[in-house]
C-alpha cells in the first residue's frame, strides 16, 4: 500500500493511458436555485467537473463510519448524502442503476428522478441516465479495509443498458488488450491472448478477482496457466478500472459481480479506451422474469462494452478508503481532504482531483445522522 499522495502518482499511469487526451478547462460551483445556463457544449464539459462533487459528498459522510461495523449505515449515509448532493446540479437525471427498486430503496432507487432541473423552469437542462454505487465496498468501509469507493457515471438518456440487480459474468482490459479478449473462450486463452498484445508472458500477467467460494475453479485455472492473482473482497468496479492503469500492474479482471456494477465499469473503460464483456448470471427464476420486464431478451447474450454504455458517457469516483486505485478521505479539524478521479469518453480526458474541504463552509449533507460537526 501507498502513503498519501502516492495514488495520485500511480493515476498518471491511467491519464497516460486514456485516449485522445486534451487539455480542457471549465469551471464548476454547486449551482443555487435560479442558476445561469450555459451552452450545450459548456454545459457538457461542467457536468464532467460537476459530478465529482456527488461522489465527494457520499465519500465525505461514508468515510466517518470506516471501521465501525456498520455496512448498512454507512451505506445509508452515502446514498443520503449523493441524493441531497444530486439537488445542486442543473440536470434532469433519471436513475438507471441505483440501489434497487423502487420499493426497497428510500433514495437512488431505479426510475427517481433526480437533479435541479426538474423543477419548473428546468426544461432546457439535459436529460440524462445515472447510475451510482454510494459506496461500493459497504464491507470494506465497515472494516476499514482498502478500495472502498463512491462512483457515478452519466450518459445521454436512454444510452445505459437497465441491468437487472443480479450477477454478471465478467472480462475487462485495458486499452493494448482490448480487441482481443473474447468472453465465450477460456481464462486460458484470454491470458495468452492478452499476454501477447501487451508483449510479454502469461506468467508475468495479473488478474484481478473477487475472492468467492464461486470463483474457485476460475481461480484454479488461472494458477494453473501460470498468471498471477489479486483476490479482493469487494469492488470489482475499481478492479475493472485498475486494468487501464498501465502502474497498477493488473492486466486483467476476471469473474462474477454484480450486474449494475458491470455498467459502471463499462462506462469508466470506455473513458480510457478499454474494454469489458459481460453476461447475465441469474440467481432465480424471480430474476429472469424482472429481467424480461426490462427488455432483456436472451440469457446467453454477451454484452460488448458500447451495449453496456452507449454514446458518450463521464464517470467520477471518490476514494473512500485508502485504496490502490485512490486515496481514502483523510480528516484534519474541521475538514478532510479527498482524492477522485473525473473521465469523459468524449475527449479522454482523466482529470485527477485533489480536494481540501472545509465543513464550516460546506453543505451538511449527512446532516441527518448527526455525524457532521
Amino acid at each position: 500500500m501507498f502513503g498519501p499522495g502516492r495514488a495520485s502518482h500511480r493515476l498518471v499511469g491511467l491519464a497516460r493511458a486514456a485516449t485522445g487526451e486534451v487539455n480542457a478547462r471549465g469551471r464548476g460551483a454547486l449551482i443555487p436555485d435560479g442558476a445561469q445556463r450555459y451552452t450545450c457544449g459548456m454545459q457538457d464539459r461542467n457536468l464532467a467537473l460537476e459530478v465529482v462533487r456527488i461522489t465527494e459528498a457520499a465519500a465525505l459522510a461514508s468515510a466517518r463510519l470506516m471501521g465501525r461495523g456498520d455496512r448498512k449505515l454507512a451505506d445509508h449515509v452515502a446514498v443520503e448524502a449523493m441524493r441531497v448532493a444530486f439537488d445542486a446540479m442543473d440536470i434532469r437525471g433519471t436513475v438507471v442503476i441505483g440501489e434497487g427498486e423502487r420499493d426497497e430503496a428510500p433514495m437512488l432507487f431505479i426510475g427517481e428522478r433526480v437533479g435541479a432541473g426538474w423543477r419548473e423552469g428546468g426544461e432546457g437542462s439535459p436529460k440524462v441516465d445515472i447510475a451510482v454505487d454510494p459506496l461500493e465496498g459497504t464491507n470494506l468501509c465497515a472494516t476499514g479495509e482498502p478500495d472502498a469507493i463512491s462512483v457515478i457515471a452519466i450518459a445521454d438518456d436512454g444510452e445505459f443498458l437497465n441491468a437487472p440487480d443480479t450477477y454478471m459474468q465478467k472480462i475487462a482490459v485495458g486499452p493494448e488488450a482490448r480487441h482481443v479478449i473474447d468472453l465465450r473462450e477460456s481464462p486460458t486463452w484470454n491470458l495468452e491472448q492478452i499476454a501477447k498484445a501487451k508483449g510479454k508472458s502469461v506468467q508475468d500477467c495479473t488478474a484481478v478477482i473477487l475472492d468467492r467460494d464461486r470463483h474457485r475453479e476460475l481461480i484454479a485455472e488461472v494458477r494453473q496457466a501460470g498468471a498471477r492473482i489479486r483476490l479482493i473482497g469487494d469492488g470489482d468496479v475499481s478492479g475493472a478500472v485498475m486494468t487501464a492503469n498501465p502502474d497498477s500492474g493488473i492486466d486483467v479482471l476476471f469473474g462474477t459481480g454484480g450486474a449494475p456494477e458491470g455498467v459502471i465499469a463499462a462506462a469508466a473503460l470506455k473513458c480510457v479506451g478499454g474494454a469489458l464483456q459481460g453476461r447475465l448470471r441469474f440467481r432465480s427464476d424471480e430474476e429472469r422474469a424482472r429481467a424480461v420486464r426490462m427488455g432483456v431478451k436472451s440469457e446467453d447474450t454477451i454484452y460488448s462494452i458500447d451495449e453496456l454504455a452507449r454514446g458518450d458517457v463521464m464517470f467520477a469516483a471518490t476514494g473512500v478508503t485508502k485504496g490502490y486505485l485512490l486515496d481514502g478521505v483523510r480528516f484534519f479539524g474541521h475538514g478532510a481532504k479527498t482524492e477522485s478521479i473525473v473521465m469523459r469518453s468524449k475527449t479522454g480526458t482523466v482529470r485527477v482531483i485533489n480536494a481540501t474541504h472545509h465543513f464550516n463552509t460546506k453543505p451538511k449533507y449527512s446532516w441527518a445522522t448527526g455525524l457532521e460537526p
